[in-house]
């Protein structure tokens, strides 16, 4: 996780954090309407009334916007004006996208406690891109005191509603035995469908996994294959072990011209980091 999971901008993603309730239909719809073909304007002024006599879903989406620059010049703190207004009324999502504020110091003061004060609200609710964030919190020590077990609650919860992140952490804390009893075989199981879902770090440790015969049989070709769908989204630590793999000849047809392609990747990726 680079800082706190966000979410992707589409829009099957902003209605299924939409709250059902009756302000569906009338001006609400015909906000998320323009929204849908890009007419921001209209969805702007068709929500904002709404949002101003207390419609939680307005709110939502109004913070929305205003987070992510949809239609409007980006604006962190107005943006935790709408979000906290829906937040208080218990809207989960809005809850979660103030705590992912809060972490980053968006538009205020970085705050880990009261990051984990709304992601844990969020949690309860069932949210699952929360429970992911908050089982980060408790994995890391930020905002709480350490503690794996509840990291390993938190991250369960979250993989089981298929977070692609939750799942590729509750892996990591089964291949080492963090919070719970070590075992591969469930670490393979949670990086295998983290990894199904195009999750490039669950894409390399699944295939460290068959690489070194971990709560798998050894099988350098599965290894490969995961190593290289990995290391083609830029994983350099997958873009390493490609590139052995090449050099060796385990797992795939020996040829160091490739062994060193994916090694000078490696190599101008992190020139180019250190440029900037």
């Amino acid at each position: 996780m680079n800082s706190m999971q966000h979410y992707t901008l589409i829009l099957a993603t902003l209605l299924s954090l939409l709250v059902p309730m009756k302000s569906w239909g009338g001006d609400f719809q015909k906000g998320f309407d323009a929204y849908s073909i890009g007419d921001y304007t209209t969805a702007l002024k068709k929500w904002t009334p709404l949002a101003e006599q207390g419609d939680v879903n307005a709110q939502y989406v109004l913070g929305f916007m205003y987070d992510f620059g949809e239609g409007l010049l980006q604006d962190y703190k107005t943006a935790l004006k709408w979000y906290t207004l829906s937040a208080e009324q218990g809207h989960a999502p809005a809850q979660s996208f103030i705590g992912v504020m809060y972490y980053d110091g968006k538009g205020i003061l970085q705050d880990y406690k009261t990051a984990v004060k709304w992601f844990t609200l969020s949690a309860k609710q069932g949210h699952a891109p929360a429970q992911y964030n908050l089982g980060v919190m408790y994995k890391d020590g930020l905002g709480v005191i350490q503690d794996y077990k509840e990291a390993v609650k938190w991250f369960t919860l979250s993989a089981e509603q298929g977070d692609a992140s939750a799942q590729l952490n509750l892996g990591f804390m089964y291949s080492e035995g963090r919070g719970i009893l070590q075992d591969y075989k469930e670490a393979v199981k949670w990086y295998t469908l983290s990894a199904e879902q195009g999750h490039a770090a669950a894409q390399f440790n699944l295939g460290n996994m068959y690489n070194k015969g971990q709560g798998v049989l050894l099988d350098y070709k599965e290894a490969v294959k995961w190593f290289t769908l990995s290391a083609e989204q830029g994983d350099a630590s997958a873009q390493l072990n490609l590139g052995y793999s090449y050099a060796t000849g385990q797992g795939v047809l020996k040829n160091e011209v490739y062994a060193y392609m994916w090694w000078n990747i490696v190599a101008s990726n992190e020139n180019e980091r250190a440029k900037s």
